[in-house]
């Protein structure tokens, strides 16, 4: 794995940083290979209960290096294979983060602007430093919406705000992200890195099944009717109540102690 992307499991919780600091996080060709890997990684591993996106430097994630993406157009000898990372890269990165099930922390410290507002939008959870910004910044180099913006971002802000953060791009500090929905929690820039990982070791220590079947449940609600959500529910119910989790914690409640969840 390229060293622009570090990868650290313990206690249940994986940490994939963005490592390129100097470059603000953006997003070259090894970034995205590493990145895709990593959070495959985490994603596959029984062992990792809750995934944290960090990221080195002053910013999150700038998106695109738009110099690589320069010489790529330039060298180009067909129509659109320079935006064939979209579906190789982009695209994969966004799904594995919102389709794990374990839940995922993105710990947003400071710009995070296309492709980088995108994951962290796939995130579940979004922990953000008062010195941060977002920018989804694809219109203003004429580009549309990847990285799974276009579903996400309206899901969090309602369609009318998103048309307009899409059509018009600009800078949204942490304040105005708290507002609209888009950071979760919004810590001073030197208590993020402690609270992110408070927040992704609780759910690391949480009950497992659980948190997968909220996450099913959720995506599945976004684009479905209350009756074929309420099926849903009853199903994804089944297998949490048949989960060693639930047993436990129900056992907990009667002894009148706190549970410990095993993520079975």
């Amino acid at each position: 794995m390229a060293d622009t992307v570090l990868y650290e499991a313990t206690d249940g919780l994986a940490t994939v940083t963005l490592n390129r600091p100097e470059a603000l996080n953006a997003l070259n060709l090894p970034t995205k290979e590493a990145l895709l890997a990593a959070v495959r990684r985490a994603a596959g591993d029984p062992g990792v209960r809750a995934v944290l996106l960090a990221a080195n430097g002053r910013a999150f994630c700038v998106g695109q290096d738009l110099g690589e993406h320069a010489d790529a157009l330039a060298g180009e000898r067909e129509a659109g294979a320079a935006m064939r990372t979209v579906a190789e890269h982009y695209g994969p990165i966004a799904r594995t983060l919102a389709e794990m099930p374990k839940p995922v922390v993105a710990a947003v410290n400071g710009p995070a602007a296309g492709a980088g507002l995108g994951f962290a939008l796939a995130a579940d959870y979004r922990v953000v430093a008062a010195g941060a910004s977002f920018n989804t910044a694809f219109a203003a180099i004429g580009l549309t919406a990847d990285s799974g913006l276009s579903w996400t971002l309206p899901r969090v802000v309602g369609p009318a705000r998103a048309a307009d953060l899409l059509l018009f791009p600009r800078r949204m500090d942490a304040a105005e992200a708290e507002r609209l929905g888009i950071a979760q929690r919004v810590v001073p820039d030197a208590e993020l890195p402690a609270a992110a990982r408070e927040v992704a070791g609780r759910l690391a220590a949480g009950p497992t099944v659980a948190y997968a079947a909220l996450k099913q449940a959720l995506a599945f609600a976004a684009e479905h009717s209350l009756a074929a959500t309420l099926d849903l529910e009853s199903r994804l119910q089944t297998t949490a109540g048949a989960s060693a989790d639930h047993r436990a914690a129900v056992a907990a409640f009667l002894a009148k102690e706190r549970p410990t969840f095993d993520g079975r």
